[in-house]
């Protein structure tokens, strides 16, 4: 691919590089040895998440909001999609460090915020005019908050199964096993981190069930297109998930197969049609 000059004049550029540098030595930085203490260790670590996700956040208002012309456009598409999905994920992680904070878990996040702040800048997407249905943004804000709650409830699974693996594993010979209360790893008992990764599917359910029913009503006009399709099955999936845990009580691998699945076809619904018309097909496409 060959750089547009526009990309490097752009006014996400200086953002999106001091997002992408501040992210990239989160994700470099070494990890604690021992005898060293935890809080001096992570202390530049914290600083440097701090700093990319306040300039991500930077990049991702200035790639999204243009204000040329009489009216402002709000520009949309699969990299700025990704990179909000990121951004909000990091916040939620951000939040529960103290309890179940991993470096290996902050280095690889550090690292796909690279990654989609890097896309972002490349793809930036389409704009589009804020005329017609004054709900129309609301829309767009309850479609990416689906997209950062079930990012949220995919990180708390990961997280999940870490810690059923880590309470299942045989200490070493010569180990002395961690202690802790039976049930518990990374700070919080198991049956609490399953609880919360389910409270992220439910919360991002009603946002795509928000965002679903907002393009119904307000949409002009109302497509059957793959996006709308792969958006459907995806809450259908969703809606199967929390139906099972609340009716028959779905649990550990089950309820993790099924909110894959789901995130799967949520994924393929923006973000996979819109790389497909914009990066391989090259068409210009409503929101």
């Amino acid at each position: 691919m060959i750089l547009s000059p526009a990309l490097l004049t752009s006014s996400t550029f200086w953002p999106s590089c001091l997002a992408v540098l501040a992210y990239v030595l989160a994700s470099a930085w070494p990890l604690p040895t021992t005898g060293q203490g935890p809080a001096h260790h992570e202390r530049p670590v914290w600083a440097a998440l701090c700093l990319g996700w306040l300039a991500q956040a930077g990049a991702i208002v200035l790639d999204t909001v243009a204000f040329d012309g009489p009216v402002w456009h709000a520009r949309f598409g699969f990299a700025p999609a990704l990179s909000v999905t990121t951004w909000l994920v990091l916040a939620v992680y951000a939040l529960e460090n103290r309890r179940l904070g991993l470096p290996t878990v902050r280095r690889a996040l550090a690292m796909l915020a690279a990654i989609t702040v890097t896309l972002a800048w490349l793809f930036p997407g389409q704009a589009h005019a804020t005329v017609g249905s004054p709900w129309a943004p609301l829309h767009w804000l309850t479609g990416f908050a689906s997209y950062g709650l079930i990012g949220a409830a995919l990180l708390h699974a990961a997280l999940l199964r870490h810690a059923e693996k880590q309470l299942r594993a045989k200490p070493a010979s010569g180990q002395i096993p961690s202690p802790g209360l039976p049930g518990q790893a990374l700070g919080m008992p198991l049956l609490r981190l399953e609880s919360l990764t389910l409270r992220f599917v439910g919360a991002g359910f009603v946002m795509l069930s928000l965002t679903l029913l907002l393009g119904a009503l307000f949409a002009t006009p109302w497509r059957w297109d793959h996006k709308t399709v792969f958006s459907v099955l995806s809450w259908v999936v969703f809606a199967v998930l929390l139906i099972g845990r609340a009716r028959f009580g779905w649990r550990g691998r089950q309820a993790v197969r099924w909110l894959v699945a789901g995130s799967t076809l949520l994924l393929l619904a923006y973000v996979g049609s819109r790389f497909v018309l914009e990066v391989v097909l090259h068409r210009a496409t409503a929101a």
